[in-house]
């Protein structure tokens, strides 16, 4: 019965993911990035790593676009590490970030491009271990507990993406496919970090009127009992 429901979960939100992306494409941003918290947190870190990873990897291979390199690795890895810090497992998640963060501030673009473009991410590390301590609210039946855990884990869960994708251009080397000078760079990147400041404010937002309901469903389903010790 555990397997049966892993399975049908894992199936449901991969073919959700692929679905956002699909009905998304074309626009500014991906949809996919608003369930990304949520694969994560009632998944767990495995299923919901292998389900943003179908659902990723499945619609690029139908509708490819030219950055798909980017996206079937942030996603997943995004929602692996939403689902660790909603299992109160910080310790994966920090590391994660003093990785990509100390390679990207190593690489000589790392250094030149402006601090406020990644501000998000920084306060996105401040926050791995609080979040972390408060995320065993999630699971219970306290609302405004609730509330505020989804909307740490969703915030660092939007980050976490954004960060994977400026590891992978800048240290990763991926800028050297897409632009043809630094001061080409320079301005993609920069018009870039404004959009995600949005992108973030709107899956905060999303993660409140829409996820808080979801989880408190899930809970009352007895979802969780199968994924939360993941």
């Amino acid at each position: 019965m555990r397997k049966s429901r892993q399975l049908t979960l894992t199936a449901l939100f991969g073919a959700l993911h692929a679905l956002l992306y699909l009905v998304s494409f074309g626009t500014w941003r991906n949809w996919a990035i608003y369930i990304e918290s949520m694969e994560g947190i009632i998944l767990g870190p495995k299923i919901g790593f292998l389900a943003a990873l179908l659902g990723s990897v499945i619609p690029r291979i139908i509708r490819p676009d030219d950055t798909w390199m980017f996206a079937i690795i942030a996603e997943p890895v995004s929602v692996l590490l939403a689902g660790f810090l909603a299992r109160t497992k910080w310790k994966p998640v920090l590391a994660a970030y003093a990785i990509m963060l100390s390679a990207y501030f190593l690489h000589p673009f790392g250094r030149m491009l402006p601090l406020w473009t990644i501000l998000d991410v920084l306060l996105a590390l401040f926050l791995v271990y609080p979040t972390a301590k408060v995320s065993r609210y999630l699971f219970g039946h306290d609302v405004k507990r609730l509330s505020v855990a989804l909307l740490l884990v969703s915030f660092v869960c939007v980050a976490t993406d954004s960060l994977v994708r400026v590891f992978l251009l800048i240290p990763g080397g991926l800028y050297g496919l897409f632009f043809s000078s630094y001061e080409v760079l320079y301005g993609v990147f920069v018009g870039a970090a404004v959009s995600s400041y949005v992108e973030d404010f709107a899956v905060v937002l999303v993660s409140f009127f829409v996820g808080v309901p979801l989880i408190v469903a899930a809970s009352r389903m007895g979802i969780f009992e199968d994924n939360k010790k993941e």
